[in-house]
């Protein structure tokens, strides 16, 4: 089929050439000229437009093969490219060649050197253009998905929504699905294909553990975009001059800009240090929690030892840790502690208590 287009386009460009420029009138023999001359102008330019365009069918046929081969090539070299690419060439190549004709003006006074100086700054900004506009392709991506070079109104709107960047910790948590049905978390919820990829490489870990947690993670984002109403935005691209993927959610969220959401310490602290906005579900977790405040007095069961000498451990009924000091020979058993002090950080709650039983003999 690509073989028939090339010879129709060869068999015009010949009948073109042949009806426009009066063929080969030049070069025939004086027979020949006197003959034509002889002729009606417009039939004379129609058996040239006939000839050149033999002649050019004649020539191309030799060739068909190899230009044909040439140009599938091209065309799945072209293929390859992928879109996001593409398109951020296109627009940065676009405005070098637009820059290029604000610097017209300025060439006039190079004379006859004016042509040649025009065509080299335009090669030179279209050039720099297309540098620049691959160099930024994630960004010009992501305003495009936006809706930031629409029209007002809508777009406007959902380019001024909050997005929530899910990192691979909070996805396997499981808790942002409850958070996200209770309708605490506005705006759009970003999943970045390169935490897809860490997820399906964990659910595909030869550890059981491993395994199971990738696949409850898979599952959480599954209810996510099904079942849940919400907002949900697969982000397709990647940084690939970052290895980690931390990293690569923090430079997501200055892109965006958006807010990380995660359970991990210390991409907390990361994204604090960068200035970027972080959503801590454990925080969430620890503000929702019941107060305990130094001096109360609660009932627990004390069940193991604790880290340092003579204490015991236990836990209330949302998971907090309870030190109980003195409280290894209460192990296995329920008694009322009395709070002594509470510990708070993003990494959970901690309450330090005393046996009320080993405080009155005190």
């Amino acid at each position: 089929m690509l073989k028939k287009y090339l010879l129709m386009l060869s068999g015009l460009c010949g009948a073109w050439l042949g009806y426009t420029t009066g063929g080969l009138m030049g070069i025939m023999p004086e027979t020949i000229q006197g003959w034509f001359r002889e002729l009606p102008p417009i039939v004379a330019n129609l058996l040239w437009a006939a000839a050149g365009a033999i002649l050019f069918l004649f020539l191309f046929s030799l060739a068909a093969d190899v230009v044909s081969s040439k140009v599938k090539s091209w065309v799945a070299t072209l293929t390859q490219i992928p879109m996001n690419e593409m398109t951020a060439g296109a627009v940065g190549l676009t405005a070098g060649l637009l820059l290029s004709l604000t610097v017209y003006p300025l060439l006039s006074w190079l004379g006859d050197l004016e042509s040649l100086a025009r065509f080299a700054g335009s090669a030179l900004l279209g050039y720099i253009g297309l540098c620049v506009g691959l160099a930024k392709k994630e960004e010009l991506s992501l305003l495009w998905k936006s809706g930031a070079w629409g029209g007002a109104g809508a777009d406007e709107e959902r380019w001024s929504e909050e997005h929530k960047i899910l990192d691979t910790s909070v996805i396997i948590d499981g808790r942002i699905a409850d958070i996200c049905k209770t309708g605490f978390i506005e705006g759009t919820i970003v999943i970045p294909e390169f935490v897809l990829e860490e997820l399906q490489h964990i659910a595909d870990s030869s550890d059981l553990l491993k395994r199971n947690r990738g696949r409850r993670g898979l599952d959480i984002l599954n209810k996510i975009q099904k079942e849940l109403d919400v907002k949900v935005m697969i982000y397709e691209g990647d940084f690939e001059d970052i290895s980690e993927v931390d990293s690569k959610l923090v430079k997501l969220a200055k892109v965006l800009p958006g807010k990380v959401v995660t359970n991990d310490f210390n991409l907390n602290k990361v994204c604090e240090l960068q200035g970027v906005s972080v959503l801590n579900i454990n925080d969430l977790a620890n503000a929702v929690k019941p107060v305990v405040l130094p001096g109360e007095e609660i009932m627990v069961q004390v069940i193991k030892d604790g880290k340092e000498h003579g204490q015991g451990v236990a836990y209330l009924d949302d998971g907090t840790m309870i030190v109980v000091e003195g409280g290894r020979d209460y192990i296995g058993s329920i008694t009322e502690v009395l709070v002594t002090s509470v510990l708070q950080t993003s990494a959970g709650r901690m309450i330090f208590a005393k046996p009320k039983l080993l405080e009155k003999a005190q």
